[in-house]
């Protein structure tokens, strides 16, 4: 959809809304806090100016006047994140924008971007902050973020892909488990040939999900490489920034971008704020972690932080005898590699750890294959 294209669909989106309602609908006040970029307030003015053009009030906090923008005058960053917090304690705006904020352990952002091969929309989640100290733990619910911030901003039934990183399958046992339980996940397929919902480089060039599942660190790296690949890096061009921070019990509408971010990324990114406000994105938070604590999501983390814990003995397992073992079984992750291999060597099976295209496999011979993979099933390392 082009930027024309969006900007009619938003400003009849605001008429819809008023004629449903049988009044004017305020347009959400987003502020913005302009000082800090790498490219100057001027670059920051420009994206204020430009989201009110696409139905966003724009306060926006920093050291000049503009005239057509509702200012508040501060004389540096540190005193304009004051008057962000501030302004949002007092409810006196719907949300912010801004380039970096603390967010508690638990509350993670779900960035916004637009990938190149086919010009899509994908979330990302997340992309900063940490929703748990446990790897996998923080991936499940990253998933449950990118379904609540994917909804809150308009769409009805988001597909869910899985990064092919360190955690992934875990991770997509867990939300197979949790959507058997109930909650209603709608899993991507690869574009590529072995297919699944565990995705890789070629599914994020082309956007294969609505909303892909990857730890924050990866995550926060693909969004600076895919708004500013054309750029050099030091322009953030394209997207909508890093995105709101979502979490349990949090209720304050932060939303981060980049100090490398240029102004059509801080514009999108205040529309981006606006959607949230406008799909009432706290309640979205409620109904979602309701329908996934329903589902198991509680009994799942328990089970995910019994499994992290180490164990009180390491147990010695002796390799059986050697023999040729040309079948791989894939979809365990890197970390349970070689405890993945011992359980088979603890059965008296021959296994070998390696590592295939798709990532890590456990190898076995032909004839011990089915055999090893119940036993891996069994014992939580496959799906």
């Amino acid at each position: 959809m082009s930027n024309l294209q969006k900007t009619v669909a938003e400003a009849f989106q605001l008429m819809a809304d008023g004629l449903e309602s049988g009044k004017l609908v305020p347009a959400p006040r987003i502020a913005l806090t302009g000082m800090g970029s790498e490219h100057g307030e001027t670059n920051a003015i420009e994206a204020a100016l430009a989201a009110q053009e696409r139905g966003v009030h724009v306060v926006y906090i920093g050291s000049q006047e503009v005239e057509g923008l509702e200012c508040v005058h501060v004389d540096d960053d540190e005193a304009g994140h004051a008057k962000m917090v501030e302004l949002l304690d007092a409810h006196e705006i719907d949300g912010a924008v801004t380039m970096h904020f603390p967010f508690p352990i638990g509350v993670s952002t779900v960035g916004r971007v637009v990938t190149p091969a086919r010009g899509r929309e994908m979330l990302l989640a997340t992309t900063t902050g940490t929703s748990s100290a446990d790897l996998v733990e923080g991936m499940i619910l990253n998933a449950v973020y990118g379904v609540i911030a994917a909804k809150a901003s308009g769409m009805s039934d988001p597909s869910v892909g899985i990064l092919n990183v360190n955690g992934a399958r875990q991770c997509e046992m867990a939300l197979k488990q949790l959507a058997d339980g109930g909650y209603p996940l709608r899993f991507a397929e690869s574009s590529r040939a072995d297919g699944g919902c565990v995705l890789r480089g070629n599914d994020v060039l082309q956007a294969t999900a609505d909303v892909l599942v990857c730890d924050s660190l990866t995550g926060n790296v693909l969004t600076k490489m895919l708004s500013s690949c054309a750029t050099g890096g030091s322009f953030e061009a394209v997207g909508s920034g890093y995105g709101p921070g979502i979490g349990r019990g949090y209720d304050k509408l932060v939303l981060i971008v980049s100090r490398a971010s240029g102004a059509p990324v801080i514009a999108n990114a205040l529309v981006y704020a606006g959607d949230l406000v406008r799909n009432h994105v706290f309640d979205v938070v409620e109904q979602e972690l309701a329908a996934a604590d329903a589902a198991g999501l509680q009994d799942i983390l328990t089970a995910r932080r019994e499994a992290s814990k180490p164990a009180a003995t390491a147990e010695e397992v002796s390799a059986p005898p050697k023999e040729p073992v040309p079948s791989g079984i894939p979809g365990i992750d890197v970390m349970d590699l070689e405890d993945a291999v011992k359980v088979l060597w603890r059965e008296k099976v021959y296994a070998e750890s390696g590592m295939g295209c798709t990532g890590p496999i456990v190898l076995t011979s032909e004839a011990n294959h089915e055999r090893s993979i119940e036993l891996l099933r069994k014992a939580g390392y496959v799906a």
